[in-house]
């Protein structure tokens, strides 16, 4: 028998759940798939969201030939031979084929290259889906012909509504009287995954005798535990470690990071996936508090391409280490996100006039840089002035965290900027 989540896979955009940013009414998706305008796409977001099955709606919905690859297991024969029958079946169909690949992210550049030529001349329609950045993973000729949407993680609500599609509609579990009493433990261990929640689901409903089940968080914690390597058969256990692997390094434990680094050497995870994230953390966790991380996770990186198995191991290690023991601070990361924020909420406020670019004797003439302030000709290289628009003034998104250095750019901005930003 089929697993759950594949037997209530939606058929349609009205039952799809979740993404609603993409392909809700309006939105420029839905509006290329009404219209049968679709162009090569790639869907980047984490495991569970619904890329593959929005793949399958999209041809469904547009009635073109569907074929689908897996990174894992497809080479660059396997994507020329279908290539070339999606090519015959263009003589006698007019609707172009959606050739879907996932994972596509662990392609490479070689069969990357196959792929160009028949997304170039149209033979297919490229649907991709990658839990990596494509700016990374996608070689640029091929992502430059693709527009990428990035899906979400499903909301607590939509997990529920997605349960409660299941009791009532799959054709085993409709058969059966359940009652979610609780559901806390449910959504917890899906982590806005929709596959693992329906796993979950499904594991905790067999564990039981009978056709009255009545589903709590104690019993469900108890299943899961119990069937942990069921419940990770689909290669979800990926996540779980690399998610474990960057907390222990958050968490100042290098003990916990060298396990878990060895649990991916050893299960052969790619390397490179390794050392990415390593430079990510160097600035999401520990920025300013020590600047030399950054340094180092790139070099990390670097020689890691460089060196490749079984030595990069070593160099991995270093690295994993020093960033663990480093002081930890979030300052940027979060400064960045308000400073987004602010712009979502105030849109393009106008540049003060002191500081625009005046090439122009017109632009001149309308004051445009005009008693700007060269920081440089002022002592200690700093000049009072207005840098932000007028409507945020003074208004402050980097808070320096609590570590020696940023207690010095602390006491450096206080020194500058006096109450003005109120450090």
């Amino acid at each position: 028998m089929q697993p759950l989540a594949e037997r209530i896979r939606p058929k349609n955009l009205d039952q799809y759940i979740g993404q609603q940013h993409i392909i809700g009414t309006g939105s420029a998706l839905r509006n290329a798939i009404k219209q049968n305008l679709l162009p090569s796409l790639i869907f980047w977001g984490p495991p569970g969201v619904g890329k593959t099955s929005l793949a399958l709606i999209i041809a469904n919905e547009l009635q073109r030939p569907f074929y689908m690859l897996s990174a894992i297991n497809s080479g660059v024969k396997e994507v020329r031979e279908v290539i070339e029958k999606a090519s015959d079946n263009n003589i006698f169909n007019q609707n172009k084929p959606v050739l879907f690949i996932d994972e596509i992210h662990r392609f490479s550049k070689s069969q990357q290259d196959s792929l160009l030529g028949a997304v170039e001349k149209g033979v297919v329609t490229l649907i991709g889906a990658t839990t990596e950045n494509p700016s990374f993973e996608v070689i640029p000729a091929l992502l430059s012909r693709c527009q990428v949407y990035v899906l979400k993680s499903l909301e607590e609500n939509e997990l529920l509504t997605l349960i409660q599609n299941a009791i009532k509609e799959d054709t085993v579990l409709s058969k059966k009287n359940i009652l979610i009493k609780e559901h806390e433990a449910l959504i917890r261990v899906s982590g806005g995954d929709a596959r693992k929640l329906l796993n979950a689901l499904e594991i905790t409903i067999n564990s039981l005798q009978g056709n009255d089940i009545e589903i709590t968080n104690e019993l469900v914690l108890n299943v899961i535990q119990q069937n942990l390597a069921l419940y990770d058969k689909s290669g979800e256990q990926h996540y779980d470690i690399i998610s474990a692997f960057i907390k222990s390094i958050r968490g100042s434990d290098p003990n916990a990071a060298l396990y878990y680094l060895a649990r991916m050497l050893r299960g052969g995870e790619d390397i490179l996936f390794i050392a990415r994230r390593l430079v990510i953390l160097a600035s999401e966790d520990i920025g300013n508090a020590n600047p030399n991380a950054l340094l180092l996770a790139n070099n990390c990186f670097s020689a890691v391409n460089v060196i490749g198995n079984p030595e990069a191991r070593i160099i991995l290690s270093q690295c994993v280490t020093y960033l663990a023991c480093s002081p930890k601070s979030n300052a940027s990361y979060m400064a960045i996100d308000a400073a987004l924020a602010e712009v979502d909420k105030s849109g393009d406020l106008p540049v003060p006039l002191h500081l625009r670019n005046a090439p122009t004797k017109l632009m001149k003439n309308l004051d445009y840089g005009k008693d700007y302030k060269y920081s440089h000709a002022y002592e200690n290289n700093f000049a009072e002035q207005e840098f932000l628009p007028e409507q945020i003034s003074s208004t402050k998104f980097y808070e320096p965290g609590n570590n020696t250095r940023e207690a010095e750019q602390r006491a450096y901005l206080k020194k500058l900027w006096k109450e003005k930003y109120g450090y």
